[in-house]
């Protein structure tokens, strides 16, 4: 629930909110005010400190994994074992560094807020108009609006003319609301259609107005969701969370297998120094030290590629999130649709009598049509931005006339053809505007405004073959119109003319009107929307839609895209405000559609959802998604429409704003989680056949037929450089047909499996060739045919990894060229120790006869028969792979 509760101002009369808010219409003197300012502090948004270095390389190194590896480099120091000692500490400090970079780069998502904060007030202070900071204002103060200004604190308006603000930001709602000082409105009203109040960091679009400083910084709406921001903790990834998990799971293994192995030492009377490097040896085979910087440059190079097709990711993890994936909440405004107020029906007189109107691209030029897409051009106060002609100042709705005005070949200079000589504004009693003009040497007046209103003022209307008199069958017919595009979601403008005098050019001009036509304008869906919502639905993904708009014009996009199907549920912000936890948690598992929520509403929407244990993905671009963003699993903002505060707190940007760029991110996002579980398959069967070989030998009282260095190198070197080329393995053809993987741990069943047995395998080659060795000739020999098995197999298994199920000659889904490239690098490093003097002093190996090579070769060749082996045994018993 909405634990953010104001006094509900808007329920309170002028006078009552006068009263106790102790002030008065001459507002508050300089003395009161400056007490206040004291007592409540200033009226800016807070923070709670940012993290010391320190206190983020503390997080970083309190870690399972980490402490172990810590523990076997302080051993390795001990013991003089400096190579093993400086590369793990390296690994370490990388680490560490990486996820420091990431963290710092989050904490810049309230100073973004705080700019959104109105620097400037006008208020009344001592009965005198003043321009102050508006960090300075105080509870109580009254505070003048104008057109263009951002409302500087949350006010309780006391008067407003004509006055209309854009609260998209924070509700979500692409249309400026009009607001109504006079009104009193219910406790439970939602933010959005609170009319009598205005919140701060909003826009004045239209009018102006005055208001009563009801709540200031931390205490206003918008302090409400910095709040939320703040107090939401950093999410764990998926992946994240199953490394951690892994982590524990490797330590709690190793440590008993290393306390039971250095048991067994001192039973059979071993030296404590050689068996504590046995010990070391251990803790460095249980764990892959190079899986978190794999993992972190195969999510690197995800990264890369999804740049390239506008998915701008900030947080690696991300990309291994959005590949399980199994809920996007979409915002609609921005991100369903294009943020922009657009005409897409009219109606004239020749729709009358069928009932239907006309979409806008099917209508064609002539008188009628002509002069609607005139009137709507000149009986109209908005225009394009100099600096940017995409952009719309003034009123949403009337700036989607002027694209509409243009598809007629009439353009925003035009104006200057037929200059305004008169004009009634726009007012919310009457709900018109009026404006004259001259044309062809007459003065012609023309209105526009809400359908109900205009219809009374119309005694004609315009047909094609001339002016006629308005029947009341035409009333009937245009109200049926207007209902039915009403219905639609649609926002309805109505359009009359008449021609005046010099006489009464400034006197009433809205009677006996002649009625132009209607048009029905809309914030239309993307088109490629709908594709990408069935594509994900395929994938197993189910869209909903979060909104801060209406539940009739939600209901309408959300149809169009197929969101909402028959059986789905849409819920309003008030029903989702009568709901226990409990209930919603029902609830929105069949919830497709949640209309006017508020911010805190969205929050409890996504947490409800990660209680159900969906995976989720939340999209937005206003500071009214920024907490729910951070909260998701996966944070996406939209990068052209997007806020700051969306942005920062987001963990993904889409470059395009476009919706389908998600569904291109899932799936590079589903290609690396699978590469990446390639990887942790292939380095665990090297790390189980390492502390296999070395149990075994432990428990039968041999020599270490392996030394830590020879471990380390393995791990580091000739596993490394295969482990990033599978990251890179292009995507299974069918990956996106499958349900993402809901599994709370990396070790899935059928990995486990595999893992268990290939490196038990491996660990018995590479027994039998340190046996061989020191049959046929001493210990060092045996270690080092060891070493070239363990490091050989490990590289060559790296080309049946590919696929868990097809042989490895088969490539359906591309040829992976660095796979061949890391094999040769890492081939010629080992060569290079295997047969470099000075290096196999520093490895402690030496060198092999061709024979020795020759049994060397094909053991490690056995691994790939091995798995090759197992892959056609379980095809025989199941003949449909899940996974390709």
């Amino acid at each position: 629930m909405d634990n953010h509760r104001q006094k509900p101002w808007h329920s309170e009369s002028i006078s009552e909110t006068y009263k106790n808010l102790n002030t008065q219409e001459d507002g508050l003197s300089s003395n009161e005010a400056q007490i206040r300012l004291e007592k409540n502090g200033p009226n800016e948004l807070e923070g709670q400190a940012p993290k010391t270095i320190l206190q983020m390389l503390k997080e970083q190194l309190w870690d399972p994994m980490i402490f172990i590896l810590l523990g076997a480099s302080g051993f390795s120091a001990i013991l003089k074992e400096w190579p093993e000692a400086i590369v793990i500490l390296l690994i370490v400090v990388l680490n560490a560094i990486i996820g420091i970079v990431q963290e710092k780069r989050a904490q810049t998502s309230l100073a973004a807020l705080r700019k959104m904060s109105a620097p400037k007030a006008n208020v009344i202070r001592d009965g005198q108009m003043k321009i102050i900071p508006a960090k300075e204002l105080v509870v109580g103060d009254i505070v003048s609006l104008h057109d263009g200004d951002m409302v500087p604190a949350d006010l309780r308006l006391i008067e407003t003319a004509n006055l209309k603000i854009q609260e998209s930001s924070l509700t979500g709602e692409s249309v400026p609301v009009e607001k109504n000082a006079d009104e009193i409105l219910v406790n439970d009203c939602p933010i959005g259609d609170r009319t009598n109040m205005a919140f701060s960091s909003s826009i004045v679009t239209y009018g102006r107005g005055t208001g009563i400083v009801t709540a200031t910084g931390m205490a206003t709406e918008m302090g409400a969701i910095a709040g939320m921001i703040e107090n939401e903790d950093n999410i764990e990834t998926p992946l994240k969370r199953k490394l951690n998990s892994a982590g524990k799971v490797l330590t709690v293994v190793g440590l008993i297998i290393c306390v039971v192995i250095f048991a067994i030492g001192i039973m059979y009377g071993r030296p404590l120094v050689p068996q504590f490097l046995v010990a070391i040896s251990l803790a460095i085979s249980i764990i892959p030290e190079g899986l978190p910087a794999t993992a972190s440059i195969v999510m690197a190079l995800g990264v890369k590629r999804m740049a390239k097709k506008n998915a701008l990711i900030k947080k690696l993890p991300a990309v291994e999130t959005l590949g399980n994936a199994t809920v996007i909440c979409s915002d609609k405004t921005g991100t369903l649709t294009l943020n922009k107020m657009t005409v897409t029906e009219a109606a004239f007189a020749d729709n009358l009598k069928s009932g239907k109107t006309t979409e806008v691209k099917d209508i064609k030029s002539n008188q009628l049509s002509n002069e609607l897409a005139l009137a709507g051009l000149l009986c109209n106060d908005a225009s394009f931005d100099p600096e940017d002609k995409e952009k719309i100042i003034g009123d949403p709705t009337e700036g989607a006339l002027i694209p509409f005005a243009e598809q007629f070949k009439l353009q925003l200079n035009t104006r200057n053809k037929y200059p305004r000589i008169g004009e009634q504004p726009f007012d919310s009693d009457r709900k018109m505007m009026t404006s004259v003009h001259e044309i062809n040497n007459e003065k012609v007046a023309y209105t526009k405004g809400a359908i109900d209103e205009l219809l009374n003022r119309c005694t004609n209307i315009s047909t094609r073959t001339g002016i006629r008199k308005l029947t009341e069958t035409d009333r009937e017919q245009i109200l049926s119109l207007n209902k039915k595009m009403s219905e639609d979601a649609l926002r309805v403008l109505g359009f009359a003319k008449r021609n005046v005098d010099a006489v009464n050019l400034n006197s009433d001009l809205e009677n006996n009107l002649t009625f132009i036509g209607m048009v029905g304008m809309i914030d239309p869906p993307r088109e490629e929307v709908a594709e990408s919502v069935k594509t994900c639905r395929d994938a197993g993904i189910r869209t909903i839609m979060i909104t801060g708009d209406h539940k009739i014009t939600a209901l309408a996009i959300a149809k169009k895209l197929n969101i909402f199907k028959p059986g789905d549920l849409a819920i309003s912000g008030q029903e989702l405000d009568q709901m226990s936890d409990a209930e919603l948690d029902v609830a929105v598992r069949k919830a497709t559609v949640f209309a006017r929520v508020s911010p805190a509403d969205k929050l409890r929407i996504i947490k409800s959802l990660k209680r159900n244990g969906e995976v989720t993905a939340m999209t937005g671009d206003g500071v009214n998604d920024s907490p729910a963003l951070k909260a998701a699993d996966i944070g996406v903002a939209m990068g052209i429409t997007g806020t700051d505060v969306a942005k920062n707190v987001s963990d993904m940007i889409l470059l395009d704003d476009s919706f389908t760029t998600i569904a291109t991110a899932i799936k590079e996002g589903r290609r690396v989680y699978r590469n990446i579980q390639k990887i942790i398959q292939f380095l665990l069967v090297g790390n189980i056949a390492e502390i296999s070989t070395l149990t075994i030998a432990t428990i039968f009282n041999w020599d270490a037929p392996l030394l830590a260095i020879h471990i380390l190198w393995v791990n580091l070197a000739t596993a490394t450089l295969p482990a990033l080329a599978l990251g890179v393995d292009p995507a299974s053809p069918n990956i996106m047909k499958h349900k993402p993987v809901k599994s709370g741990t990396l070790f899935e069943k059928d990995l486990v499996w595999r893992v268990i047995t290939q490196g038990l395998f491996v660990a018995v080659l590479t027994l039998t060739a340190y046996w061989v060795g020191a049959q046929t000739d001493n210990a060092i020999t045996g270690q080092t045919m060891a070493f070239a098995v363990l490091a050989l197999s490990q590289m060559i298994r790296s080309f049946n990894q590919h696929s868990n199920t097809d042989p490895i000659w088969k490539r359906g889904s591309g040829f992976n060229f660095w796979l061949v490239i890391s094999f040769a690098v890492s081939a010629f490093f080992m060569g290079l120790i295997l047969l470099v003097p000075s290096l196999q002093e520093v490895f402690y190996v030496t060198n092999l006869s061709a024979g020795q090579w020759i049994v060397v070769i094909a053991l490690a060749l056995l691994s790939i028969a091995h798995v090759e082996i197992s892959k056609g045994f379980k095809k025989i018993r199941k003949a449909k792979p899940i996974f390709g």
